[in-house]
């Protein structure tokens, strides 16, 4: 599966250009087994990876609401070692939280090394959901911001700024950082949120604030379309994944990763001289009975 061309390198990016759907016909069992052996060759590079202890992965999932963040989370990462993945998803930021910078919540949740964290939402909701409901950006109570008047295209092009320098100084000490946007129609979000609603097991899911979210769906449309146009960059590019075929998205996503992990080569500490003989002599005491 070729995932570049999901990949944004350009700027005059347009998201209604861009497909929610696969748009052709594909063996289902051919990329159940791809898939499979694609999550089985991630969890021994992780495994290498967190033994190096050198490295690490930053992946950031956005989508509008029923995209498919979680299923993407369960189904691409459920055999990789627990030790070395961890999963945030951000909320609403608390009183604590409140009082530093929009990114120092993110900061300090970024991956040690070796480590493979799931941002769930992410730093971008400042550029998104912000944007929709600029009143958001008052509570930030930000010098010279005193009305929604301030918050105007300078504002943005600085926080776009802002975020890219904060990623290329996560990559340039050691972290890649992959971006995956679950594009999927209105449609098709409709029909996801009413199996919330006719399927008991999925009810724990329905949010009455998505359907008041989902009045503002153009306006989420052209955030995301300017969010990924100004953000997407050579050291963190964003992959823009047709969504409404979740197994398809999910095999996108995992073949970027994987991908991603062979081009890190991860390797096991070298064992030196010393720590080898140490090792056999250990060896042998153990083998007495």
């Amino acid at each position: 599966m070729k995932t570049n061309q999901y990949k944004v390198n350009h700027k005059d990016f347009k998201l209604s250009k861009a497909d929610t759907h696969p748009g052709k016909q594909y063996d289902i069992d051919k990329l159940k087994e791809d898939l499979a052996k694609d999550v089985e060759d991630i969890a021994k590079l992780q495994n290498i990876l967190y033994a190096e202890n050198r490295q690490s992965i930053l992946v950031i999932l956005q989508g509008m609401d029923s995209s498919g963040k979680d299923g993407t989370i369960k189904h691409i990462m459920h055999g990789t070692n627990p030790q070395g993945v961890d999963v945030c998803s951000f909320k609403h930021p608390s009183t604590i939280e409140s009082q530093h910078d929009y990114l120092w919540r993110h900061s300090i949740k970024l991956p040690e090394k070796g480590q493979i964290m799931i941002f769930n939402r992410s730093h971008y909701e400042n550029v998104l959901i912000s944007k929709v409901h600029p009143e958001f950006v008052l509570a930030e109570r930000l010098p010279g911001i005193e009305t929604v008047k301030d918050i105007n295209k300078d504002f943005w092009k600085k926080r776009y700024a802002q975020i890219n320098d904060f990623e290329k100084n996560i990559v340039s000490n050691g972290t890649q950082v992959l971006k995956f946007f679950l594009h999927i129609s209105k449609d098709e979000q409709r029909k996801r949120f009413l199996a919330r609603i006719e399927e008991k097991e999925k009810h724990w899911k329905f949010s009455s604030a998505d359907i008041t979210e989902r009045g503002f769906w153009d306006q989420y449309q052209d955030a995301y379309e300017q969010a990924v146009k100004h953000t997407s960059t050579k050291y963190a590019p964003w992959y823009v994944i047709p969504a409404d075929d979740k197994l398809y998205a999910h095999s996108i996503i995992g073949k970027v990763i994987l991908d991603t992990l062979k081009d890190m080569d991860p390797q096991f500490p070298v064992v030196d001289k010393r720590e080898k003989v140490l090792m056999e002599l250990a060896k042998k005491e153990l083998m007495k009975k």
